[in-house]
Formats: structure tokens, sequence, C-alpha cells
């Protein structure tokens, strides 16, 4: 899957979920943080996020009414580009959390291997996405948030190797 690709079926998804969109974000991350949830995959740039939400779906009440979230990724310096689809829940009013877990799929490289023989390639074009944003609410319609979005396969691919990979940023929501 190529960037295109990804822009492409996220525009599609997009369209298809017009009529429920409540908001729409875009924003920037570091792409390949380091931290104890992953390993060094040897990917960096800057990410380049544009995403939409829907409004909290009641029907799924039992588990807090998340909104259902789509998300496309590209990478500044050609590393992998992602669509992530979940779901998101924002806890609190002015101040919130917003967890969120769902889906990516990406375009890196299928093999990818150090000098020093380790692989470090996603194992699996499709990968859990959980996230954490951190955000402020300036008025009924604006919004910023300080994100965290891990991608990963929990070892269920392969059990040899699962580098992960994370992205940290900044989000701009605007109600719609």
């Amino acid at each position: 899957m190529n960037r295109l690709s990804i822009i492409a079926a996220m525009i599609a998804a997009a369209s298809a979920t017009s009529a429920t969109a409540q908001e729409v974000f875009a924003g920037a991350a570091v792409h390949g943080v380091d931290t104890p949830l992953s390993l060094t995959t040897n990917e960096d740039g800057i990410d380049l996020q544009l995403g939409i939400r829907s409004a909290p779906i009641r029907a799924l009440g039992a588990i807090g009414s998340p909104s259902a979230q789509l998300t496309a990724s590209v990478n500044t310096v050609g590393d992998s580009n992602l669509a992530v689809a979940g779901l998101s829940w924002q806890l609190g009013g002015r101040l919130y959390a917003r967890p969120g877990i769902g889906f990516a799929v990406h375009d890196g490289p299928s093999l990818r291997i150090d000098a020093d023989g380790r692989h470090t390639e996603l194992g699996s074009r499709i990968l859990f996405a959980p996230e954490l944003g951190i955000g402020y609410r300036f008025s009924d319609r604006a919004s910023i948030e300080a994100h965290w979005l891990h991608i990963s396969h929990a070892r269920l691919f392969n059990h040899d190797q699962n580098p992960g990979l994370d992205m940290m940023g900044l989000r701009v929501n605007w109600r719609l």
C-alpha cells in the first residue's frame, strides 16, 4: 500500500461517514519516538495527520458511548504512512483525556533488517492502535490535544519480533 492509496482510502472513509461527522482534526507528530513500548525501527520524521470523529455513539452506551474516529497519517521523510480506524472516548469537560483503540493499516516495508541482523519491520500490515490524548477545549468548537499513538501487533502475528512504533504530537480539533 502506498501513500496515495492510504490517502484515497481515508478520503473514501471520511466521505462515507461525513453525515455523522461531529469533529475534524489536523496535527503533526514526531514519528518513531523511543518509548518503553517500542524498539528501534530506524524510522523518523514528522507525521502530518488529518482525521474525523463522529458524535458519541449512543448505541454503545454500555462501553461509554465512544466516537468513531478515522485518521490518515503521512510521514514527511517517506517512512511508514498510516490509516487508523477506531473508537475514542472524551472523558472530562474543558480539560479532558481521550483514550482510544483501533486498527492501523500501514505501508512500511515487509522486510527490514538492521546491520546486527535484527528485524525491524512492523510484522503485519494490520496493527493494533491504542492511543491517548490530553486536551483543552477553548470553546464549544475548538480544542487542542497532545496525543500519543502506538501501533503494534502484540506478537500475535510473529512471536519472534514486534518492534512497535510510537508517535507523539499535537492536534487541533474543530467541532462542526
